[in-house]
């Protein structure tokens, strides 16, 4: 915003909203000066724009100053390459033919099943294994932009002794001397420092190292942890253990603080599990609902059917409120001291869970306490949930061998008994809590060593760094959130040179030549033992899984007399003026180990559509009390340490929170990720790192300019996403249709027919606006990255965007997310203005682009009303570093500055798909074609298809009652179409819960 908060001015402004009832920001509300301006400029931007205060005469002289070195760069000689054809072609490789590879990747604890494209020998693109049971064909943005880390030039690829250069020799030799000193006095003062290790075969490795050295110890380290839920489990069954949700047997969904659709083991799950019967509301007595109480707007809450924002603090009291409500009786619960609305809120929840015994899920946030993990699962037993809606298996993260905790080995090293450290992966100098102190405690240690993807905070204090391979460079094997095993195999060659944990680990037990592939192979001939090994190992290579590996679900005993030890934080009185501090994994960087990955940089936040840094996230209310706007800086001080963050007001967040995402400030990620943002980690302490109470948060009078595309590609305020709750769907089935009276007459020429006609319906029921499908995009489309100030201008290249509406109370209201690629109009605004027909209509309806017609007139863009056109002002695209080019999806161009690019519908899949029914002698399939977005989906939110076709997902959508166009009285015909978002409203509490506590 470009001045403070008015609260008042807004209120007044939502209340005058009539149609469209929809806003994207508090500018529009306001219709600032500011906004306004932004809004006249904002399409098309100038290739040189207004800021750059350059005259008409100093145009004309760079333009002509272009044209001539473009004339001498086209008249110079181009370098000499060889080129080596095969001398014996490789059977396997048939040159414009990729082959899929299945292997596994591990994030957050957990292996996730994945596809790899390869393109003659090369990693291009990653996708979702639909045989794995945490992927389900799906693939998260993490997933997905791993293999830009894959490529990353800056990635580590020399061995570092002391900051300088050494051999792997010189390496090994130190180790056996070393190691050889530890042997006679059993191990002590060695330390291994790992994160959660669920790969059977490293467990393996460290169980063998810890016989080997008895007096040794292994620590197990997350930035972002689960440990408060395995104390529960403790607790209540006496012992650690996972739950595993079936989502789609639940009726009724409660969530306290938990952001299970992208954030827990199993998320991409979840997500599809929770949308399956959410899709169409025809079938509404198989539609959930989903209550969710949060402190500020996540993806998951952001789909509530009621969505209360409440602190981080208060959950506590919720939870305790649903176990008194159902009788369980422990003398530690506190007095009740809920206000009305609260109560309101979870009565409706408690009424419908009843009523729906057995069918519902409750679920804690992984940052609540353990106190309240211990409560809900007291709560889900005698609600009669466990073997129903959830079930409980064996912890897979290897709890039967040894581990300690950070703790201990954090009095290791202050009480000088380390002697040498090992840390296999992660950052904990970085991200460890700051009253650790690992930066300074690190080079005490006589002997460490790091091993890393990046010579990052934790290498630099290290003795040693090792680079670490990539998962697409080395095999392994891990575990999926129920148990079901995956063996990961490498794509290619180490490109830099890296090492596994597998072979840190055999060199540290004695067996410096045991590779990978071997430690792994003998993990899985003792487990198949009396079994065909090669055939049990070649199907679990090819299929991503090893059948019939999932956990069963176990039997326990609850014991619900726990003690409130297990509130182990500070919770203030609700009427103080203490604000809270939350620290949450960044949805774009996560714990800061993206930091150096220019698509995850630039990617817009789901809620807050923030790029380019982080800032600190704050109600509106909060904002006008501390007279703040955008962009303001504050200092904010806990337990002594300040640090000084930007501001982002957010509407639905609870008042006296703030939330400071991890993940940057990094000092040595790399070019990209280096000195973004402010770090949150300098104010996370140890007693409990998720939250606590500021000493004091002052204004500093500073400003920063910050970067987010929520502004951007304002259509004018019209009738674009289209809600109802489920009571109005029934009355009015066709409310999404609004004035349609059928096709509308056209000056445009009818558009030739051809043998398909491509079309996409996206579902704004399960869209969960996760980001996956923009990611998925643009790895498969070669899209470039274009940096903080550009995506500052408007010029951001993402063909696909997921845009965000509010709607109802500034202090909590609904979100809808809006994918919006191009519409592919069959009567395209864009087409008949190209003077060169760069742009035109393909027989089947895409709307494609000839790149090297096009000049660069930008007059397509004028006149698209859905602003989805994106234009190449500068060489955005990396030509010249050798690891992006091998990257590149070859089938498809890469585009060069001046040139227009947009969605093509995917239209090389298109070709793969034309050119095989050809061989065959028959049509393409009607849901053959897979769109990159489709693929990524979680939620199955976009469909694609012949829409010629009656028997195509697609077609038969485009019939349903809820199926609508964008700017339909424009005449365009897009493409694509939309379904109407359907919520399934408690008769208690109405929409737009307006409590917020």
């Amino acid at each position: 915003m470009s001045k403070n908060l008015m609260l008042t001015e807004i209120k007044n402004a939502l209340s005058q909203l009539k149609v469209p009832r929809v806003w994207k920001n508090l500018d529009e509300l306001l219709q600032t000066k500011e906004y306004k301006k932004f809004l006249h400029e904002e399409y098309p931007f100038g290739a040189v724009s207004a800021e750059d205060g350059i005259s008409r005469r100093d145009f004309f002289k760079m333009i002509g100053a272009s044209v001539v070195m473009a004339s001498l760069s086209g008249c110079s000689r181009q370098p000499e390459e060889a080129i080596v054809p095969y001398v014996k072609s490789v059977e396997e490789i048939v040159p414009g033919r990729p082959l899929l590879f299945a292997t596994a990747m591990s994030f957050n604890g957990h292996h996730t099943g994945l596809l790899v494209t390869q393109h003659m020998g090369r990693p291009t693109r990653i996708e979702g294994n639909a045989l794995h049971p945490d992927s389900l064909g799906a693939a998260s943005i993490f997933h997905q932009a791993s293999i830009l880390d894959f490529y990353d030039p800056e990635r580590s690829k020399q061995i570092l002794f002391q900051k300088k250069p050494a051999a792997w020799e010189a390496f090994v030799d130190e180790m056996k001397r070393s190691l050889s000193a530890s042997e006679a006095d059993g191990g002590q003062g060695l330390h291994i420092l790992t994160e959660t290790v669920t790969s059977p075969t490293l467990l393996n490795q460290l169980g063998k190292f810890l016989q080997k050295y008895p007096k040794a110890k292994w620590h197990v380290f997350d930035a972002v942890s689960r440990s408060e839920a395995k104390k529960a489990q403790k607790a209540v069954f006496g012992r650690a253990l996972d739950t595993v949700y079936h989502f789609d047997k639940a009726k009724i969904v409660v969530s306290l603080d938990s952001d299970f659709m992208t954030d827990t083991p199993g998320h991409l799950r979840h997500a599809r599990q929770f949308m399956q019967n959410r899709k169409d509301p025809k079938n509404h007595a198989a539609m959930n609902r989903f209550y969710a109480a949060e402190p500020s707007p996540t993806v998951t809450g952001s789909v509530a059917d009621h969505r209360l924002p409440v602190s981080a603090s208060r959950i506590t009291a919720f939870a305790e409120y649903l176990a008194k409500s159902l009788g369980i009786a422990n003398e530690n619960l506190s007095k009740n001291t809920l206000n009305n609305d609260e109560k309101k809120w979870l009565n409706a929840a408690l009424e419908d869970l009843r009523s729906h015994h057995g069918a519902g899920i409750v679920i804690a946030g992984t940052h609540q306490p353990a106190w309240v993990h211990a409560l809900v699962y007291c709560v889900n037993e005698a609600l009669g949930h466990f073997g129903k809606t959830m079930d409980l298996i064996e912890a897979v993260d290897g709890t039967k061998v040894a581990r300690s905790s950070i703790e201990d080995l954090v009095h290791d090293l202050r009480t000088g008994q380390v002697q040498t450290l090992l840390t296999l992966g992660g950052n904990p100098v970085y991200d460890a809590p700051a009253d650790y102190d690992l930066a300074r405690l690190f080079p005490q240690v006589p002997q460490s060593i790091h091993l890393g993807l990046y010579a990052n905070e934790t290498s630099r204090v290290s003795r040693w760094h090792l680079p670490e391979a990539h998962f697409l460079e080395s095999f392994s094997d891990g575990l999926a959130s129920d148990g079901t095993v995956s063996i990961a195999q490498p794509l290619i060659q180490p490109l830099y040179g890296g090492r596994s944990s597998h072979e840190i680990l055999a060199l540290f037990s004695g067996e410096p030549s045991l590779s990978s592939y071997e430690a792994v192979r003998r993990t899985w001939k003792e487990k198949w033992n009396g079994l065909d090994f090669e055939f049990q190992w070649k199907k679990a290579l090819h299929d991503g899984v090893v059948t019939g590996t999932a956990s069963k679900p176990v039997d326990v005993s609850f014991n619900k007399k726990f003690s409130k030890k297990y509130l182990s934080v500070e919770i203030k009185d609700p009427a103080s003026e203490a604000i809270q501090i939350l620290h949450r994994p960044d949805p774009a960087l996560w714990d800061g180990r993206f930091a150096n990955n220019g698509w995850l940089q630039e990617l817009p936040k789901p809620i807050s559509k923030l790029t380019w840094g982080n800032a600190a996230l704050i109600s509106p209310a909060w904002a006008e009390k501390m007279d703040l706007s955008n962009g303001s800086v504050i200092e904010i001080s806990v337990k002594g340490q300040t640090l000084q963050a930007p501001v982002w007001i957010l509407p639905g967040q609870d008042e006296k929170t703030v939330v400071l995402p991890l993940g940057y400030g990094r000092k040595t990620a790399g070019s990209v990720g280096n000195n973004i943002g402010f770090n949150a980690y300098t104010l996370r302490f140890s007693k409990f790192p998720v939250w606590a109470y500021s000493d004091s948060i002052s204004k500093t009078g500073k400003k920063q300019k910050l970067a987010t595309t929520q502004n951007h590609h304002n259509m004018e305020g019209r009738d674009l996403v289209r809600s109802a709750s489920m009571e109005k769907y029934l009355e009015n089935p066709r409310f999404a249709q609004g004035e349609n009276t059928g096709p509308l007459p056209s000056l445009y020429p009818a558009v030739p027919k051809g043998d398909y006609a491509w079309g996409m319906v996206i579902n704004l029921n399960a869209c969960i606006g996760c980001n996956a499908c923009v990611i998925g995009c643009q790895s498969e489309n070669n899209i470039p990255v274009v940096g903080k100030n550009e995506v500052s201008r408007g010029r951001e290249m993402q063909w696909l965007r997921i845009d965000n509406y509010f709607e109802g109370p500034l202090e909590n209201p609904d979100i809808h997310h809006q994918p919006v690629p191009c519409m592919h109009c069959e009567n395209a605004p864009c087409e008949p203005v190209c003077p060169v027909g760069a742009t035109n209509h393909s027989p089947d309806g895409i709307n494609q682009m000839i790149y090297n017609r096009c000049i660069g007139t930008r007059y397509c863009s004028n006149n698209c009303p859905y602003k989805v056109r994106h234009f190449n002002f500068f060489e955005y695209a990396d030509r010249h570093l050798e690891p992006m080019k091998l990257m590149r999806n070859p089938d498809v161009t890469v585009r060069a500055r001046g040139v227009m690019e947009k969605c093509t519908f995917c239209v090389q899949r298109i070709n793969h798909a034309r050119i095989d029914a050809k061989e065959k002698g028959i049509r393409i399939g009607p849901n053959e074609v897979i769109t990159a977005c489709q693929a990524a989906c979680p939620t199955q939110a976009i469909v694609f298809g012949d829409i010629s076709n009656p028997e195509s997902e697609a077609a038969k959508l485009k019939e349903h009652e809820l199926n609508y166009v964008l700017l339909e009285a424009l005449g365009t015909k897009p493409r694509v179409s939309y379904h109407a978002k359907v919520k399934n409203i408690h008769p208690w509490i109405g929409e737009h819960t307006n409590a917020s506590i």
